[in-house]
């Protein structure tokens, strides 16, 4: 993939706000939630670069083969908590708002598992990894993990 422009290049300010934000919402949940979280909007989304990035850094975390690769089928998956499962189903009801779906079930497991200031910070979390997402698709930006570069 060829990137069609470098968008902290173009508009550093804008970028460095917006990476700066990113960084904030990201550090408010628990780190092997919120990579789930990305993965999975990521996988919907079909980022590529996003998918690679932060199966690398769930990896990094501690995080299972087994839980990353069961991903796109957590809900017939034991291997995720409650919890996790409430994130999920309000990740991908957030994703897939054009499919105008009702969402009353999935905010009352959201709100079974999370305070109102989780469901906040969650929620900021999603559309933060859905923009990175659009930005990466749009873009075509590529990122090599650490690991990779590294090797």
């Amino acid at each position: 993939m060829t990137a069609k422009l470098d968008p902290f290049a173009a508009a550093p300010l804008l970028m460095k706000s917006w990476f700066a934000t990113s960084n904030a919402v990201n550090t408010s949940l628990e780190p092997s939630l919120v990579e789930l979280v990305k993965i999975r909007a990521s996988q919907i989304n079909q980022c590529a670069n996003c998918i690679n990035m932060h199966t690398a850094d769930a990896r990094a975390q501690g995080e299972t083969e087994q839980r990353l690769y069961l991903l796109s089928a957590w809900r017939e998956a034991p291997c995720y908590t409650s919890r996790e499962r409430a994130a999920l189903e309000w990740t991908e009801a957030l994703t897939r708002l054009s499919e105008g779906h009702s969402h009353e079930a999935t905010y009352e497991a959201l709100d079974a598992e999370f305070s109102r200031e989780e469901q906040v910070k969650l929620t900021l979390m999603i559309n933060v990894i859905n923009g990175w997402n659009r930005i990466a698709v749009g873009f075509g930006l590529w990122y090599e993990t650490p690991a990779k570069a590294a090797a």
